[in-house]
């Protein structure tokens, strides 16, 4: 699997990032690509026409007069959550869309595709803005890829077969122990360099004073965390934020997501119902659980200025073949290696998403991209084993609401 986008012009970066996305589909049939288990799952067949709609949308329907809209009502099937662009279809009713079918959707970004092509090396495909809009276009469907994997992954569990994504055997994870990595205190800038692609999330860049401290050398484990539940971790009120244990209480918590006991301890995973590796790091928790664990510790979770600063320090060059990405094909956490920062599971941190001073949003439609969701979800850094290398670095700003799990999401503690 080559996700690599580090191509000499635009045009191959956008052909190589359309081209896995449908390479990440092509294992789920068609019938598969219609189901929508959750609200927050979408269909396969929805992340591939929303992110063709993307590209049509705020570059081919403004930019290029003489483009060819290949069908007026996918402005209101695939448009997500951008007010300014007009009425979409409910969240929660994706699922509904038995048609277009998933070959339609396979035209019509063969139809963007094309057109594409073209504009991208036109005269105003060259101009300045019109090619940061490409960029962020690139980046979001990289998004999506991760989300589209994940939400395969959820639809897929819900299978009463359990049916695989794919079937492979996963290589062992090899016992690390955990080590306190120290980090002196003082004066960072913090957010984006400036050389290559951020987010609006990330900027402006500013300063924070942090006070000494310590964060782990690696995640928490699957084996520490069944020591959390053995020692009554999902029982114990006293561990919890109040609104963690309501919500560990009503939805009947006792072990992370797609966790099955049967003769032992095994999870599913996009290769199907496998037995639980200790070592590996764990996934699939919420904050709500990752707070607890890292009080039942006697820690406590990273702010997302002390991992930023942690790991600028410890990993100055960024995320390489040793980290556990999308590139490496493994879809699941762990494996070969030592020590990670990037790759592997999100991590949370104690951080509510908010702007950074002096953030402000751009005008327009596209402005809608981050700023409007800066409200009750917590920020988890690092990436995990579905994001795109290319897609991953120090600065970069994940965000989701505080009980959710079905994202690939970890911990690493702090002292």
């Amino acid at each position: 699997m080559n996700t690599s986008t580090e191509t000499s012009t635009l045009t191959e970066r956008y052909q190589a990032v359309r081209d896995l996305t449908e390479q990440l589909a092509l294992p789920i049939s068609p019938e598969e690509q219609t189901i929508q288990p959750m609200p927050d799952a979408s269909p396969t067949k929805w992340h591939r026409g929303h992110t063709t709609w993307f590209f049509e949308t705020f570059l081919l329907r403004p930019e290029q007069p003489d483009y060819r809209v290949f069908d007026d009502q996918f402005n209101f099937l695939f448009n997500s959550y951008y007010n300014a662009i007009g009425e979409r279809l409910a969240r929660p009713n994706r699922g509904i869309l038995g048609r277009p079918s998933a070959e339609t959707v396979g035209h019509y970004r063969s139809h963007v595709d094309e057109a594409m092509a073209g504009f991208i090396d036109s005269d105003a495909g060259q101009r300045r803005e019109i090619a940061e809009l490409i960029e962020l276009g690139i980046h979001h469907e990289q998004q999506h890829q991760e989300l589209l994997l994940m939400d395969i992954k959820y639809t897929l569990s819900q299978n009463p077969i359990r049916p695989a994504y794919r079937g492979r055997d996963l290589d062992p994870t090899p016992a690390v122990p955990q080590e306190w990595l120290e980090v002196s205190g003082g004066i960072f800038s913090i957010g984006h360099l400036g050389d290559g692609f951020s987010f609006d999330n990330e900027l402006p860049r500013h300063e924070v004073l942090l006070d000494p401290f310590k964060i782990a050398s690696r995640p928490v484990t699957n084996g520490d965390w069944l020591e959390f539940m053995s020692d009554g971790g999902y029982q114990r009120a006293e561990l919890w934020l109040s609104e963690g244990w309501a919500k560990c209480d009503t939805a009947g918590w006792s072990h992370p997501e797609y966790w099955i006991q049967a003769d032992g301890w095994h999870q599913f995973t996009l290769d199907g119902v496998t037995k639980l590796d200790r070592h590996e790091p764990v996934s699939h928790v919420s904050y709500f659980e990752a707070d607890a664990y890292a009080r039942w510790a006697g820690a406590r979770l990273p702010t997302e200025f002390e991992w930023e600063c942690a790991v600028r320090r410890l990993h100055p060059d960024g995320p390489g073949e040793q980290d556990n990405s999308l590139d490496t094909g493994r879809l699941h956490p762990g494996g070969p290696g030592g020590d990670r920062l990037y790759g592997d599971v999100w991590e949370w941190t104690a951080s509510p998403y908010v702007g950074y001073p002096g953030f402000r949003a751009a005008e327009g439609a596209v402005g809608e991209y981050n700023g409007k969701f800066m409200v009750n979800q917590q920020v988890l850094r690092g990436g995990c084993c579905l994001t795109p290398r290319s897609h991953m670095r120090f600065s970069y700003r994940n965000f989701f609401p505080a009980h959710t799990r079905w994202q690939c999401s970890g911990l690493r503690l702090a002292l």
